[in-house]
């Protein structure tokens, strides 16, 4: 196999196409990244960890990827093999030689950050701001201009069990001498609160929601300092720490001390009303609601840059989160909404690492999954970073594209800095595997900040451990939902010679007439966070006469979005299990992006049904093998049993399932009907003012599927609330010629694709669909050859 050497330069393609950099001399040439933040407390991160710039590449361009290693290792690029469960079927590309240990370290943590501090001497200042913690265990900072190895400066923090701290330095003093607070218990986890700290040249008071918690003689003489202004964080040796686990609104900085009555006045506004007058030295009302500029609205025009991005769209302190479900609430006309920012201590979407290699796919690279293999010297498992290979646009259209669930496996990509196990699989559920010493960020789209704060986003420029080529949902099932999921339908089309292009979700959110470049799409495993975009190329991909195959279940659930430059996704989850907000929340579910509804795309205008046929029944217990089940052929009839090929399924047939019925099984572990299905299982009535939607015309259910309901489960009604079934009702297969254009087969169930890889009468069928759908294989496989169809 192609091998390369170490060479001390970034960029020079070597053998196979891969390129390492010499990583000291490189990282001492590079220039500062517009991504590079200001001086910040670091965590290091032991093991192996890494990711690459893209989810995928066109064959005949370079992708870099970024390591964090504190071993000797060698990397191979893989191109994945026909053995779901055996790396060594796998395609080795290129490998290099041994390359050293390069740790690099993360940087979380969001605030505020203000290069233009104050630095003229203020006889009387007041800092106020709007607080709503998420945490009260230990301090944190509000607003500051200090640093702990100097004397000079101010702060208001709040700190361990509720206390509310003011900071004032001489120059001289220590803190004991220089900070006062307010008792513990002032500040309630969960709530808004008002605090203002004011210093009238003699004396330091602390107001909390309108009454006084403190006061004390302060004949000091202070000292402003030069340090950086920091909303929502502290300094330490020149690097901002003790960020803020809260929410934060209404920040003001003024050169005078406030009355009593001044605060009680301020507080009774609720945060809505910007402060104004000759003595504001800066207000940040957060009124952006979206990037990472905050605007200090004063004559000083101190304006802030977000680190770590926060999160926006929450509220202020006058909102009442508590909007209707379906009751049409519009955020832009809400007069009370107010503006805030959500901070945690745990932010992190980029860990803005170096890159240490990266490899250029030749030309003629074979479309699929692809790995960068991390071997370590020594002991201990290899680390597979996940990214795709794309074929080169061609000008004419293309057979099949296999569209690959990257959404979801971002959002189920807890614990990026997890520890696997040594064994060749990983059993890994919604919290992500076992965190890394220290605790680094672990929150996904199902689990929340380690303070509590509900997960809004994520980052795509950090590992994705469980996105490997390894990694199950049900260790005695051995079932998984994420990327092996997805590889027993790839495996099955390269046996039966099919020959297959593939995207990631956020290559379609890109370019939403990607799919229209294709014959067939197939939607495959778990296609189950879809954006705006990516369902507008399905729409006009369909309407244009496209041919869809839904390999997939709970497909097209959740509406996401994307920043503008694609490297954060953001979902706001509400209303179903997996939430990450309360009902009484729900107001902070539109999107900071567009500023629209988010949550279940039922609930933003965008049913999945309309694009799919189908809508979601609920999930079993996917380490129970009694807990799947088969498809039950209902009718016989329809021509895809048949032609071109006889599949030998009659009324009544199960298929979809491993020899002897055991496990593979199709049914599993998330699975959807049709609406008609939906309403008949449905025990309460539908919710004031909506309305269940019939199924759409054109449609024929092929079979049913089974699911064990007594072995476990949840199943729900199409607005989201439990259900019993009465019967082992499992998802539906479908055929549906659409009236407003284009053909939908639907399995219904993210297992089809692993029972597919096993039963030859399902092999069959799924044959006959992409007969029916036009394509043929381009390598017959032995024994049969479809004839040619017309479609």
């Amino acid at each position: 196999m192609p091998r390369l050497t170490r060479r001390r330069f970034i960029g020079n393609s070597l053998g196979g196409g891969l390129a390492v950099a010499c990583l000291p001399e490189a990282i001492a040439r590079s220039t500062p990244s517009p991504d590079t933040i200001p001086p910040h407390q670091s965590q290091s991160v032991p093991g192996i960890h890494g990711y690459a710039d893209s989810h995928s590449l066109v064959a005949g361009k370079t992708l870099r990827f970024r390591l964090s290693t504190d071993r000797p290792h060698r990397i191979r690029i893989c191109r994945l093999g026909h053995g779901v469960d055996d790396p060594g079927t796998d395609t080795v590309l290129v490998e290099s030689e041994v390359l050293p240990a390069h740790p690099q370290p993360i940087h979380p943590g969001s605030y505020v950050h203000i290069p233009e501090s104050l630095v003229r001497p203020i006889r009387e200042l007041t800092l106020e701001a709007w607080v709503r913690p998420w945490s009260l265990d230990r301090l944190q900072g509000i607003l500051s201009q200090e640093d702990k190895e100097d004397s000079n400066g101010f702060a208001l923090g709040i700190g361990k069990d509720g206390y509310v701290g003011f900071y004032l330095g001489d120059g001289v003093s220590p803190d004991e001498d220089v900070v006062h607070r307010t008792p513990s218990g002032v500040l309630k986890r969960g709530q808004w609160h008002h605090l203002v700290a004011t210093f009238d040249g003699t004396t330091k008071r602390i107001h909390v929601d309108g009454i006084l918690g403190g006061e004390w003689a302060f004949r000091n003489s202070f000292r402003t300092g030069t340090h950086p202004l920091r909303l929502g964080a502290m300094g330490e040796r020149g690097a901002a720490v003790r960020f803020m686990d809260g929410d934060l609104a209404m920040v003001v900085l003024r050169s005078a001390a406030l009355s009593p009555e001044e605060v009680q006045e301020r507080w009774l506004q609720r945060g809505l009303k910007p402060a104004t007058g000759r003595s504001i030295l800066g207000c940040w009302t957060f009124s952006e609601e979206t990037g990472g500029r905050v605007a200090d609205s004063s004559v000083h025009r101190r304006h802030g840059r977000l680190i770590n991005r926060g999160t926006w769209m929450i509220g202020g302190p006058s909102f009442v989160a508590d909007v209707a479900r379906f009751g049409g609430y519009d955020p832009r006309r809400d007069p009370n909404r107010g503006h805030g920012i959500r901070l945690a201590s745990d932010d992190l979407y980029d860990c803005r690492w170096d890159p240490t290699f990266s490899w250029t796919a030749p030309g003629t690279t074979r479309p699929g999954i692809h790995v960068a293999r991390v071997i370590p010297e020594g002991p201990g498992r290899p680390y597979d970073i996940t990214f795709l290979v794309r074929a080169p646009r061609q000008r004419r259209v293309q057979d099949l594209l296999v569209l690959c669930s990257t959404n979801t496996w971002r959002a189920y990509n807890g614990a990026p800095f997890g520890i696997l196990p040594e064994t060749l699989h990983a059993v890994i559920g919604t919290d992500g595997p076992r965190n890394s010493p220290g605790d680094p960020p672990a929150y996904n789209l199902y689990r929340r900040h380690a303070a509590g704060q509900g997960t809004y986003q994520v980052g795509l420029r950090m590992p994705w451990p469980v996105a490997g080529p390894y990694v199950l949902y049900g260790g005695t099932t051995r079932y998984s939902h994420l990327m092996r999921a997805e590889r027993f339908l790839h495996t099955w089309l390269e046996r039966d010679g099919y020959r297959f292009d593939v995207a990631a979700d956020d290559d379609l959110h890109r370019d939403p007439d990607l799919l229209r470049r294709y014959r067939v799409v197939v939607l495959n495993g778990h296609s189950e966070y879809w954006s705006l975009p990516m369902l507008s190329g399905l729409e006009a991909f369909l309407r244009s006469g496209g041919r869809l195959a839904v390999l997939s279940g709970n497909s097209l659930f959740w509406r996401v979005g994307f920043n503008a430059d694609g490297t954060v996704m953001e979902c706001r989850k509400v209303d179903a299990p997996g939430n990450q907000m309360e009902p009484w929340e729900r107001g902070e579910c539109w999107h900071s992006g567009d500023g629209l509804r988010g949550g279940l795309l039922r609930d933003c205008g965008h049913p999945g049904w309309r694009y799919v046929g189908l809508e979601t029944l609920g999930w079993n217990n996917q380490d129970n093998p009694r807990n799947f089940g088969p498809y039950i052929a209902g009718t016989s009839d329809h021509p895809l049993f048949h032609h071109p090929e006889e599949t030998g399924i009659r009324p009544g047939d199960r298929f979809g399932q491993g020899p002897d019925g055991s496990v593979p099984l199709a049914n599993g572990h998330e699975f959807d009907l049709r609406l008609s299905t939906l309403a008949r299982l449905q025990e309460l009535p539908n919710p004031p003012g909506v309305s269940m939607p019939p199924d759409p015309e054109g449609m024929v259910a092929l079979a049913n599927g089974v699911i064990p309901w007594a072995e476990g489960g949840s199943a729900f009604d199409y607005f989201f609330r439990p259900i019993r079934p009465k019967t082992d009702q499992g998802g539906e297969m479908i055929n549906w010629e659409r009236p407003e254009g284009g053909t939908v087969f639907n399995a219904g169930s993210i297992g089809s694709g692993w029972a597919l890889s096993v039963d030859p009468r399902f092999q069959a069928l799924m044959r006959n669909v992409l007969a029916r759908f036009g394509v043929r294989p381009a390598e017959p496989r032995d024994g049969f050859s479809p004839p040619r169809t017309s479609g």
